[in-house]
């Protein structure tokens, strides 16, 4: 059975990440936004932000308990030409201006290969990613320890994303949010990281699709059902790790995000929630249905009261409301 309304409600009270939480990081993102622009060393060099991964592509996803959720967000600057022969200079220097200031200095935060991460107390970090466009036209984020550029095209992955998004009717980015909750919440092929699982499950949506198969991304759970179904069967044809290229068209590839064994687990465990998700689906009683959703999403995928017109006379006499296990709050619909 779908159980459309049930993965609404998942979605919405459980998976997504807070409304509250997404303001707070809009705030606190525009305020080390502005300490950096303050910055009389690398202010002059800033041209501008922007989100980026999952805060941008809108797959961001509750924390697993008390854990602090994390956000990036791109700091656009000037090229700086003294600076050729050494693109970590630039991550240096958002370090270097974050070290001084009068409040982020005193908060922890450390240099990554490609960002400056700044955390806050028990709630979230941030990750400060440099990114330029050079003089030859490339876009590039700095890769500190190789001391490289890496070539990107954010708007390009965007533009990628919404196409994709659009043509499984917008359930794309809900089922890319419940397949991170499968990994995070619940230890299913851990060591996948984002942006190789949003690829995975973003390459399997096709415009043809719907003319063979009708309906096939007309709702969350239809959707869900559809793509794990389709990548199982492109995993399943791959038993060593495949390249995985990036869909914005960079030229460059993931495939050093990932190894053969993290690949084989994650193909192992596609494999095995392709079975249950297709089991739960096709469960024609609701009550069985709910408790296989359960089963693979947790206690957490909640049941939902029904109307009394759906039951037979003698169990409407008698129903009495379901338990709904998850507590609402206020969370980003859709």
């Amino acid at each position: 059975m779908q159980c459309r309304k049930n993965f609404d409600t998942f979605l919405k009270n459980t998976v997504n990440l807070s409304q509250a939480k997404l303001t707070l990081l809009d705030v606190r993102v525009e305020a080390i936004y502005q300490a950096l622009k303050a910055d009389p060393e690398l202010g002059p060099l800033i041209r501008g932000k922007k989100p980026q991964g999952s805060w941008a592509q809108r797959t961001i996803i509750n924390p697993v308990g008390d854990s602090e959720f994390d956000a990036d967000f791109m700091l656009h600057l000037t090229e700086n030409t003294e600076w050729a022969d050494s693109p970590k200079t630039y991550i240096d220097k958002v370090y270097a201006a974050l070290h001084r200031h009068s409040i982020y200095g005193a908060m922890p935060h450390t240099r990554k290969c490609r960002c400056v991460q700044l955390s806050y107390a028990n709630s979230m970090h941030v990750d400060i990613v440099p990114y330029l466009q050079l003089a030859d036209g490339r876009e590039v984020i700095v890769n500190r320890d190789a001391n490289t550029w890496e070539q990107a095209n954010p708007a390009g992955f965007t533009a990628w994303m919404q196409k994709k998004d659009g043509i499984a009717n917008n359930n794309l980015r809900k089922v890319i949010r419940l397949m991170k909750y499968l990994r995070n919440h619940r230890g299913s092929f851990t060591g996948t990281r984002s942006i190789i699982l949003t690829t995975l499950l973003g390459e399997r949506v096709e415009e043809i699709k719907p003319l063979t198969d009708p309906g096939c991304y007309s709702d969350v759970p239809t959707t869900l059902l559809t793509i794990v179904e389709d990548l199982d069967r492109w995993l399943q044809a791959r038993p060593y790790k495949p390249s995985i290229a990036d869909p914005s068209g960079s030229g460059v590839t993931f495939d050093h995000r990932w190894d053969q064994a993290t690949y084989s687990y994650f193909r192992d465990r596609i494999h095995t929630h392709a079975r249950e998700i297709r089991g739960a689906y096709d469960e024609p009683d609701y009550d069985r249905s709910v408790r296989l959703w359960r089963k693979l999403f947790g206690d957490a995928f909640p049941d939902q009261p029904r109307p009394a017109a759906s039951l037979t006379p003698a169990a409407a006499k008698f129903a009495t409301p379901l338990l709904i296990t998850t507590t609402s709050r206020t969370g980003r619909a859709g």
